[in-house]
């Protein structure tokens, strides 16, 4: 087997293993936090503090990882994931909902490394099979959806007295396991000259019109699915859903995110990343016609499923854009620019989450996308504007050397 191909299992295989820790903390900790909160327009604010944790760790995680190689800097984040499961595990068990907002914050950490994974795999791929690195390595993702949902329902009352305290003390041993995954992993790191040299500033990086569609297209994918998919196990319990229902949903949703990995980064190659992005935003808009259609379990079902294949495709195709941008030696900063924005978006719209649930129920939270979903078109269609255009006044300056000779 060839070295990128398996980088790409053991990749695939953490990204599993980062899956079923997210999945099941979805699951449980908006239900952990209701509990908990004084206060239950707050009962989200434990999985904004997740976010917020990897929104802080974003760029020192990319930049440890340039000094000390994938390898290190991924076991590194796997420990903190550890850490983060055992604070989670002791607040539910003194049941104290900061304790939990602060391991829910270390778990956020953890996940800043994992969302490197697919960047890791892009790296050590020749350029013909970059996208489908990326996709494949997604791809794990999918055990996540089979495995999360039904790890949160089999330990959420394990211990007597203590609901999903189990829960959060087996992502422990998740994450103990995905360490001992990575040690098969095998990336180059940079040479002493790349590392040294500071490429161009980045700013100048992130004002390419690629990067800035590239962002988009991952930065609203990840906004609009958190703003749907945090609040649809409260949606769901308001709307007299049973706990195992919204976990089927939920499983069903990530399967979407994460099963068309399979086959998109061939559409990537193939079709080109605009397209795969246009057609993601195109069934982001399907997801908000099902959601508004009613609150029937079939409604949250269908929505979630079409919401997770539009994920994938908008994400995908922008991580793969992004891979356009940058040179080896810029690569750390560039893709820590760009998941520093996607963190920080879903941490407003995890934020948002909980308060327009609250106040203003289920159809307000699927309206809200709306606006964010209209900006992504409008700047995708510019960027293939921009680049038919720069296409055909390359074809005439060619004629017209071509006649001139």
């Amino acid at each position: 087997m060839e070295k990128q191909h398996r980088n790409v299992v053991v990749l695939s295989s953490t990204q599993a293993t980062l899956q079923i820790t997210g999945v099941t903390m979805v699951a449980i900790t908006g239900l952990a936090g209701f509990e908990l909160a004084d206060t239950k327009a707050f009962a989200t604010v434990p999985l904004t503090c997740y976010v917020f944790g990897s929104a802080m760790t974003t760029i020192p995680a990319s930049l440890l990882m340039k000094a000390i190689g994938r390898r290190a800097g991924f076991q590194t984040g796997t420990g903190i994931g550890m850490a983060g499961a055992a604070i989670c595990t002791l607040a539910i068990y003194i049941a104290n909902f900061y304790l939990l907002c602060a391991g829910m914050m270390v778990m956020g950490m953890y996940t800043a490394f994992g969302k490197y994974y697919r960047f890791a795999a892009a790296d050590a791929a020749s350029e013909s099979f970059r996208a489908k690195a990326i996709s494949f390595t997604l791809a794990g993702g999918i055990l996540g959806g089979v495995i999360g949902p039904e790890m949160a329902m089999r330990t959420k009352d394990m211990f007597a007295g203590h609901v999903y305290m189990a829960s959060y003390l087996s992502l422990f041993f998740v994450c103990l396991l995905a360490m001992l995954i990575l040690t098969r992993l095998d990336i180059p790191q940079l040479t002493e000259e790349q590392r040294k040299d500071p490429g161009r500033p980045l700013g100048a990086i992130m004002r390419q019109p690629v990067f800035i569609v590239a962002a988009l297209a991952a930065m609203l994918s990840y906004g609009i699915m958190n703003l749907m998919m945090t609040s649809t196990p409260l949606a769901m319990r308001a709307h007299d859903h049973h706990f195992n229902d919204a976990a089927l949903v939920l499983e069903w949703h990530v399967i979407g995110m994460y099963a068309p990995s399979f086959f998109t980064g061939s559409l990537v190659y193939r079709l080109g990343a605009l397209n795969v992005i246009l057609t993601g935003i195109a069934l982001m808009f399907a997801c908000i016609v099902a959601a508004l259609a009613g609150t029937a379990f079939m409604n949250f079902w269908i929505a979630m499923f079409v919401l997770g294949v539009g994920w994938n495709f908008m994400y995908v195709g922008g991580s793969a854009l992004l891979t356009e941008c940058y040179t080896p030696s810029e690569r750390a900063k560039t893709q820590a620019a760009n998941d520093f924005l996607i963190f920080l978006t879903m941490a407003i719209s995890s934020m948002s989450s909980g308060l327009l649930l609250n106040k203003s129920g289920w159809h307000a939270v699927n309206w809200g996308s709306l606006p964010f979903l209209i900006l992504a078109t409008a700047a995708t269609l510019w960027l293939v504007w921009r680049r038919r255009s720069h296409k055909q006044m390359a074809a005439m300056a060619a004629d017209a050397d071509n006649r001139m000779s």
